[in-house]
């Protein structure tokens, strides 16, 4: 089959498309036609060799992103159990140093309980958007564990993880206070924030003059690191998504009686109770699919490219080519 991969690490270039071994579903197992593949920071972070060196080099080449995949179910293997059927159109994160690789592929081979079914109305480009940023988002939210009317403080809002956030948060009765651009403003209050303050550098004093209390925690998306303990309340706590020292991460140097709470998202890589849940919340509109930009499977430097320069709004997903010969199964 064809996917996107890489043999040598580096800038977006360095993607190319390439054969590799068409899998098969075994016991317990789904085989997903991918139609499309959503482009994430962590599909960059597995280009230039990050994960790997933070694997001690375990990953063998070629090297395959990609941890958003929707599609069709193509195959289900023996003594497998689901309710999904072949020809259903479904939806998975995919981690790619699992033995799956990565989703920018024509196909993928997942547990039975990574695979769920896409929400009803959707594309399969804007399910694509849902799995990883969404599953994401509802670790942190889960994670702090707020009581209804907590404060909740957001960065990078804006973005797909911290969107959904604001829109998680909301729907179980939390307050956000979130960060915004004036461009951004209309959409940050949308997705639900009760207060919005300037993005940018002095995001903790900026919570902390709108709440003087503080908040019962911050999610730092936006990974402003230390700027963010100003806005919390004695005994807060802070969502992290990278830990210092990770490409693109600052030291936070919060105070002791703060608690850190890392986010890992393959924690949740088999839960599919919480992406059935995600996608119920998108069937009921309390969870916005953004779409930024589609691009080709072959065009994925280009969309990596634009992803990296910043500014994206929403999700950028790689629409994955289907050879001509290739049949579907009849839905």
């Amino acid at each position: 089959m064809k996917a996107v991969a890489v043999l040598d690490y580096g800038g977006p270039d360095v993607l190319r498309v390439v054969d590799v071994p068409d899998p098969r579903a075994g016991s317990g197992q789904i085989r997903l036609r991918v139609h499309a593949a959503a482009v994430n920071p962590a599909d960059t972070l597995l280009r230039v060799g990050d994960i790997d060196a933070a694997l001690a080099g375990n990953l063998d080449p070629p090297y395959r992103p990609g941890m958003d995949a929707a599609g069709i179910v193509h195959e289900i293997g023996p003594d497998t159990t689901t309710d999904l059927q072949v020809g259903d159109r479904a939806m998975a994160m995919v981690v790619p140093i699992d033995a799956s690789g990565g989703a920018y592929a024509e196909y993928v081979v997942l547990q039975a309980d990574q695979v769920a079914p896409a929400p009803q109305g959707t594309s399969h480009v804007e399910a694509a958007t849902l799995p990883m940023n969404g599953l994401t988002a509802l670790l942190a939210v889960d994670t702090l564990d707020l009581d209804p009317g907590a404060w909740l403080a957001v960065t990078g809002a804006v973005g797909a993880v911290g969107g959904y956030v604001v829109e998680l948060a909301k729907a179980r009765g939390i307050r956000v206070v979130a960060d915004a651009s004036p461009a951004d403003e209309a959409l940050v209050r949308k997705l639900g924030a009760d207060l919005i303050v300037a993005r940018g550098p002095g995001f903790g004093d900026r919570v902390h003059e709108a709440l003087p209390d503080g908040a019962a925690a911050v999610a730092d998306t936006a990974l402003l690191g230390e700027d963010v303990s100003a806005a919390l309340r004695p005994g807060g706590q802070i969502a992290v998504f990278r830990r210092p020292g990770e490409r693109g991460t600052r030291p936070y140097g919060a105070p002791t009686d703060v608690s850190l709470r890392d986010i890992w998202v393959p924690e949740y890589r088999r839960a599919r109770h919480k992406l059935d849940y995600l996608r119920g919340l998108v069937e009921q509109g309390k969870i916005t699919l953004r779409v930024a930009d589609v691009y080709p499977a072959a065009d994925a430097s280009a969309a990596h490219r634009r992803l990296e320069a910043g500014g994206v709004r929403g999700r950028l997903v790689l629409d994955i080519w289907a050879p001509q010969e290739m049949q579907e199964p009849s839905q």
